[in-house]
């Protein structure tokens, strides 16, 4: 298999270069899988236009899925720099673990959505029946389904990128959730 590098600033397009000079003066750094993205001339201008686009949920709830998501596709890098953001968020340790099973606990509502994301993301868009309904049951609408979704595809990119490409993390490494609750 191919080794993937993860491009340096002077290696990718202008365009990239740009959005590598705004990552960097927002974040402090360009994370690696961003960085993977500039391979394309276009992708990663593509996936931060639709990464970044409103949506009905908080980021507290975008964070929800994103854990139940990358922990059911097993993506360490996804699952690393979403346990970081997660806390900037608020969550705890221990309700990010529970968020990466695909449940809380702590809160009835981001319960139903994290079961929502894994079940949507273990069953390839086959929601079972009883899993809709008590996300509807919870509070949520129709719109917040299509844009629950739309993150699940979101997130899918980026830990499908990763899984392939393999590149470095550049966040404290998260661990396998079977070794952290075992």
């Amino acid at each position: 298999m191919s080794t993937f590098n993860v491009p340096k600033r002077e290696e990718v397009s202008e365009n990239n270069q740009a959005i590598f000079d705004n990552l960097n003066k927002a974040l402090g750094f360009v994370p690696n899988l961003y960085a993977t993205y500039a391979h394309s001339d276009t992708a990663l201008e593509n996936y931060l236009t639709f990464s970044n686009a409103k949506t009905s949920l908080s980021a507290k709830e975008k964070e929800v899925v994103n854990l139940a998501v990358s922990e059911v596709n097993q993506c360490v890098y996804c699952l690393s720099a979403h346990t970081a953001i997660g806390k900037m968020n608020g969550f705890t340790d221990e309700q990010i673990l529970e968020l990466r099973a695909g449940y809380a606990s702590f809160d009835h509502k981001l319960n139903a959505l994290a079961q929502l994301a894994k079940n949507i993301t273990e069953n390839r868009g086959k929601t079972e029946a009883a899993v809709l309904e008590n996300f509807f049951n919870a509070g949520y609408s129709k719109g917040n389904l299509v844009d629950t979704i739309s993150l699940v595809g979101d997130k899918t990119i980026s830990n499908y990128l990763h899984q392939t490409t393999q590149i470095p993390v550049d966040f404290p490494v998260a661990q396998p959730l079977e070794t952290v609750a075992g």
